[in-house]
């Protein structure tokens, strides 16, 4: 008998069926795979597991017994933990205070004991082999820090089931081999593990077992071990996905845009690099090269560089993002919910929101040509969406990406820089996005695209430039590029004289 039991479950929004007939079965002390395409419905599913939504029909079962997940606070009751894509940590809260948000400690006088809060606290951090102040301040950690503790106050907790959505997104590669240690040490403890995640190689390294979704039904369940990525593709997407390069080598335009020597304390130093018309660069390495501190710099988000940006010829100084965009130079950030949605938003807004000039007449805006303009949006990106005045944060991760990509379309700049632009992205729709960066290549654009997938840059750029430590060590034609090669220079192995034209 498994220990939880989910049988035909359903669920609606707006009479729009999201779940039909969904099952899954979760054994006790078990790594479970739960994957699908974005908006096929995993994140519904869990939710109602996490006690966030009610199903319209269906039944949940924990050993053996029916249950109700009437609430979050409930589900947890239940031993039941979701640590969310989205982290879901108070930043202006201390970490200790983050732990125990909800479940403080106190004395027998009835006042909160900081002490054991903060004991406590260090001791869980400690077995995953982080040292942070349990006073700090959230707001000043690196975004990993806060993933890692998240995981820890799951931990806490002493939870049954704890839910993983997408946990490694903002992990370097060491964390995430110290995570994976952890979920084995968790899962010799009884603990059961449900793992979403669109890293297909992740999944088979460490998921004893997998349920594959797709448009709200269940079409697959079982053993990893006799799947491969190619077969659990299929699954998600109804077809086979090529891995072959989608660029050839073509003429391209005059410079767009040059670097010379820009440098920041302590993020990066001595870049040189430019791009022409036409053309898709990557930037890759791991996790703290420098590489989002760079390109925010390069938009003005950062103002603490120097060194000469030159765009069509022209030396140009950005120190504000209004300055970037009136040289041509726009930017799909790689955090979404900070720095490039407004949640509060509908989806239509989210997508005009940089270009009211171009919907205004009067001091009006003309909601009729919006909505034309986000149909054509909508039908050109694949973004999935009922109804486009709900808020954006109704959307899946990957339909998310796309209302921002149609922004920055909207904008229509001469350099556009994506940020691991597939980041929580599953795959039908990352090779919709890799098509979307093509065509703008195409129509002379010059592309920038950061990401630590080393086969993403592969794929669809024409030059690579690898980063180590905030300088670049190593510079590739795309099609000479292979994991090998990036690995040894973003690692420092290897350093080489990067050539600039």
């Amino acid at each position: 008998m498994a220990y939880l039991e989910m049988q035909s479950i359903y669920k609606s929004f707006n009479q729009v069926p999201v779940l039909k007939d969904v099952t899954l079965e979760l054994q006790q002390g078990e790594i479970h795979a739960l994957i699908g395409e974005n908006g096929a419905g995993k994140s519904t599913l869990m939710n109602i597991l996490g006690g966030v939504h009610q199903p319209d029909k269906g039944l949940i079962k924990l050993n053996g017994q029916a249950v109700e997940m009437t609430s979050p606070k409930k589900s947890q009751e239940y031993g039941i933990s979701f640590i969310h894509q989205e982290l879901n940590l108070v930043s202006d809260l201390r970490v200790y205070e983050n732990m125990f948000l909800g479940s403080e400690i106190r004395n027998k006088f009835g006042f909160v004991n900081v002490e054991e809060m903060c004991r406590q606290t260090t001791d869980i951090l400690t077995k995953l082999g982080v040292h942070i102040n349990p006073k700090e301040y959230v707001r000043n950690l690196g975004t990993s820090y806060k993933q890692l503790i998240e995981i820890s106050r799951a931990l806490l907790h002493k939870s049954k089931i704890i839910i993983m959505d997408e946990p490694t997104t903002a992990l370097s590669d060491h964390e995430i081999d110290r995570l994976f240690d952890l979920m084995r040490n968790l899962k010799e403890d009884c603990i059961s593990i449900i793992y979403i995640s669109h890293k297909l190689k992740e999944i088979k390294s460490v998921c004893d077992r997998l349920t594959v979704l797709r448009d709200g039904k269940t079409v697959k369940t079982g053993d990893l071990e006799s799947e491969t990525l190619d077969s659990i593709t299929h699954d998600m997407v109804g077809k086979s996905l090529s891995e072959d390069r989608m660029i050839e080598h073509e003429e391209l335009g005059s410079t767009v845009l040059k670097v010379e020597d820009l440098s920041s304390p302590e993020q990066f130093k001595s870049i040189n690099f430019e791009i022409k018309k036409g053309e898709i660069v990557g930037f890759t390495g791991l996790a703290g090269d420098g590489r989002t501190e760079l390109f925010e710099s390069l938009f003005g988000y950062r103002k603490n560089y120097k060194g000469d940006i030159y765009v069509n010829g022209k030396h140009v100084i950005i120190d504000h993002p209004k300055k970037a965009l009136k040289a041509g130079i726009g930017y799909v950030p790689k955090d979404r919910k900070e720095n490039a949605i407004i949640q509060d938003l509908n989806v239509i807004q989210n997508m005009s929101i940089s270009s009211l000039s171009h919907f205004e007449k009067n001091g009006f805006i003309k909601g009729k040509l919006e909505q034309k303009k986000f149909t054509y949006y909508k039908d050109q990106l694949n973004i999935k969406v009922h109804n486009p005045r709900v808020t954006i944060d109704k959307l899946s991760g990957g339909n998310q990406q796309k209302v921002i990509i149609a922004k920055w379309l909207e904008l229509n700049t001469d350099i556009i820089i994506f940020d691991n632009p597939t980041q929580g992205i599953d795959v039908g729709a990352k090779q919709e996005i890799y098509q979307q960066i093509i065509r703008l290549a195409q129509q002379g654009k010059a592309v920038i695209v950061l990401s630590s997938e080393a086969l993403e840059i592969m794929k669809i750029c024409h030059s690579v430039y690898v980063m180590y430590q905030g300088e670049i060590s190593g510079y590739f034609k795309g099609e000479d590029a292979t994991e090998d090669k990036i690995m040894s220079y973003a690692t420092g192995s290897k350093k080489e004289a990067v050539p600039v034209g």
